[in-house]
């Protein structure tokens, strides 16, 4: 959306005091993300009481009036009217001494919609990474989540224009490409002739040059033979790493959640790639505290990852979501049940992503360089090892061979 702004003759502002409009691409995942919204909206206009906001996203689509009654608000965008906002935006600026107008709210309900909003590729500014979005919506229903209602069904860019965009971004000298969806692993099912993520995959990687590419999330049983191979086969142009949701380790409660793969699923899935993909780096997503999840539930989950070659786990404690059939079940598991549960996996997240690392010590890996925080700019290897690049002549924003040494305490890169 920047990018297009950019193109069509906006400057960025640096932040909402400096702008004229406020564009606000909002989450919906939980009540707490709602919550961050509104208070995002309402910094914005204390920081600059004259700036226009434009809210967009999804919980734009989730709550149009309620967003469109915020007195802050002046228009309200919805998923899939994103490719109109250079429109809309430019509509926002009112005639000198003009009353000012009622909240400007598009919202398409997205239950039937099958068309892929078709937004071009950019590198964001300060970012070396450049976000190929190649899939939008869900045809799942787990139960604890609101993403279909919000997104609509699957959809996918055809393979030739996810092709042509990889090579533009290569073009413009992204050293890594990443490729991104609301369910990734269901790219090319509703296309025709219908083409998997594999051969996704496969027909990008020729036009990648000095780039490499990275896949985002993927749930477990989405992962198929041929993509481990391309990984195998490929690496380090192809990352090492991916991401798979697991959300619980207990048979009961993955059913109560309706996913679609199983405890064992993930364990044999994580085993074959730590086998055939040396040095794979493996991250996960988990949910405690879901509605009915005992302690011997929780223990299955705590197993599961404690055993499995994983690197880290991004740990959520449940909560009530409003339009999910989860809200209404029984056996809610009290808070600070959930906080001690999440503590504890966090630790254990803590513990195998230092061992990870520390692996890394004396190899040479593939990386990229990003922008540090801090004195150094950090090495960003392909399967998602993050070190401080100390020595060499690598630069921000390109891909090199780095070897990964220990100085004192510390983990660092040297080109």
């Amino acid at each position: 959306m920047e990018a297009a702004l950019v193109a069509s003759g906006h400057d960025i502002a640096d932040g909402p005091e400096d702008a004229e409009v406020f564009v606000l691409n909002s989450c919906t995942i939980t009540h707490q993300a709602d919550a961050d919204a509104r208070a995002q909206i309402r910094r914005a206009k204390r920081r600059n009481p004259a700036v226009r906001v434009l809210v967009t996203g999804c919980y734009a689509n989730a709550e149009p009036e309620l967003v469109a009654a915020m007195p802050e608000v002046d228009a309200v965008l919805g998923n899939g009217e994103k490719d109109e906002l250079q429109t809309v935006l430019e509509g926002l600026t009112p005639a000198p001494g003009a009353e000012p107008a009622a909240p400007f709210v598009q919202v398409t309900a997205l239950k039937r919609r099958k068309t892929f909003t078709p937004l071009t590729a950019a590198t964001p500014r300060q970012r070396t990474r450049s976000l190929l979005k190649v899939q939008d919506g869900c045809n799942y229903r787990c139960s604890f989540c609101i993403v279909p209602q919000v997104r609509g069904g699957s959809r996918s860019l055809a393979v030739a224009d996810v092709v042509s965009q990889a090579r533009g971004l290569v073009e413009a000298g992204a050293p890594e490409v990443v490729l991104t969806g609301i369910h990734l692993g269901t790219f090319g099912r509703d296309l025709r002739p219908r083409v998997r993520l594999a051969d996704l995959v496969a027909a990008v990687l020729p036009v990648l040059g000095d780039a490499r590419l990275r896949l985002s999330s993927l749930d477990p049983h989405e992962v198929d033979d041929d993509l481990i191979s391309l990984m195998a086969e490929n690496a380090p142009q192809l990352c090492r790493y991916l991401h798979l949701p697991v959300q619980s380790g207990d048979p009961d409660v993955l059913r109560a959640m309706r996913r679609g793969h199983t405890a064992d699923d993930f364990a044999e899935l994580t085993a074959k790639l730590a086998a055939r993909v040396p040095g794979v780096g493996l991250g996960t997503d988990v949910i405690v505290g879901f509605p009915g999840e005992t302690d011997a539930a929780f223990e299955n989950t705590y197993a599961l990852l404690r055993d499995a070659p994983v690197a880290y786990h991004h740990v959520f404690t449940y909560s009530i979501r409003k339009g999910t059939s989860a809200a209404s079940m029984s056996d809610q598991v009290p808070p600070q049940v959930k906080a001690a549960r999440n503590k504890a996996l966090r630790e254990l997240s803590h513990g195998q992503t230092e061992a990870f690392s520390e692996r890394a010590v004396g190899e040479v890996l593939d990386a990229v360089i990003e922008q540090g925080r801090h004195e150094h700019p950090m090495a960003l290897a392909d399967n998602y090892v993050r070190v401080p690049l100390v020595r060499g002549d690598l630069q921000v924003g390109q891909r090199g061979r780095i070897t990964v040494l220990r100085e004192g305490e510390q983990r660092v890169g040297v080109a």
